[in-house]
């Protein structure tokens, strides 16, 4: 699946003022109790664009790292994000930068690339490129795939403890192969079950599941386009959802409500159509990604039994 994505012109406008201002972050940052290898009181500096790939960072790098997140917040964008000064110097002086990638967090992907940090970008270890519906982390390939990437960068920032972070990547492993594990036995209910979705958060995921995405067309290029649906897309949107019988689930993006949502949700309350509720970014009552996916797929599977 394939979703454009718009990157705000003023983020662009400003990233080069930022990353001037950052520079001189950075070196101040070196001049202030940091390693010469970039660590910090003998723990690797890592620094992710997103909680999501935070929280896996710290689970891989355990007691040998100090894990900084930028955007821990559900209220926030990421495609609209404006990075501060600070996010941008945090990156310039890590030794480690995970970002999301496919043109999620372009501010992220640019600083990191200007400075001394190891770069995983976790939507190309998994062959996901810019234009690919980005919202990587909902992917079971992507996950394992960016969790070896990190831990590689891990061994080479810090080789002294190489075997401490062999053995957090298999223990990491361990708990996404349970998650998969319960991914395939659910999708023995949500296999082929058709679905519509405010918004391709959570795309991954139910590919992951089986499922058919059946949101209509027009909605779902508009959204794709994060343009505004017509009032015919819209239209089509709520009668298919109200017939009961094209579509089985509604997926729902709470972080992005408005009018026509609002809509939506009314349309499938009246086909009785059963809904997901999630957010794009990670809640704050999860701090770590597998927990979240993991209670995410209980909420298919018992949307899916209704």
């Amino acid at each position: 699946m394939s979703i454009p994505n718009t990157i705000k012109a003023s983020v662009m406008r400003g990233l080069a003022a930022v990353a001037a201002i950052a520079a001189i972050g950075s070196v101040a940052a070196c001049g202030s109790g940091e390693a010469a290898d970039g660590s910090s009181a003998g723990k690797v500096e890592v620094v992710a664009s997103i909680n999501q790939w935070g929280s896996v960072a710290r689970d891989l790098g355990g007691d040998h790292v100090d894990v900084t997140a930028i955007m821990t917040k559900t209220n926030v964008e990421a495609h609209d994000y404006e990075p501060t000064a600070q996010d941008v110097a945090k990156i310039g002086a890590a030794k480690v930068a995970v970002v999301n990638g496919a043109d999620y967090d372009p501010w992220a992907s640019k600083a990191a690339g200007s400075a001394k940090a190891t770069l995983v970008d976790a939507a190309e270890t998994g062959g996901i490129k810019e234009g690919d519906n980005p919202h990587v982390w909902f992917s079971a390939k992507v996950r394992s795939a960016a969790a070896d990437a990190i831990t590689k960068a891990y061994q080479q920032a810090d080789p002294a403890h190489k075997d401490d972070y062999a053995k957090l990547n298999k223990d990491w492993h361990a708990k996404e192969d349970r998650l998969e594990s319960k991914i395939g036995d659910v999708s023995a209910k949500t296999k082929g079950l058709p679905y519509a979705a405010t918004e391709s958060v959570a795309w991954y995921l139910a590919d992951d599941l089986g499922m058919t995405d059946a949101t209509p067309k027009g909605y779902k290029q508009a959204s794709a386009n994060e343009s505004e649906p017509t009032a015919a897309d819209i239209n089509a949107f709520r009668n298919a959802l109200e017939d009961g019988e094209s579509i089985d689930m509604l997926v729902l993006n709470t972080q992005e409500e408005n009018s026509t949502t609002k809509q939506i949700i009314s349309a499938a309350k009246e086909g009785d159509v059963p809904t997901v509720e999630l957010t794009e970014q990670m809640p704050s009552q999860y701090d770590d990604l597998l927990d979240w996916m993991d209670a995410l797929v209980d909420d298919f599977a018992n949307a899916a039994a209704k």
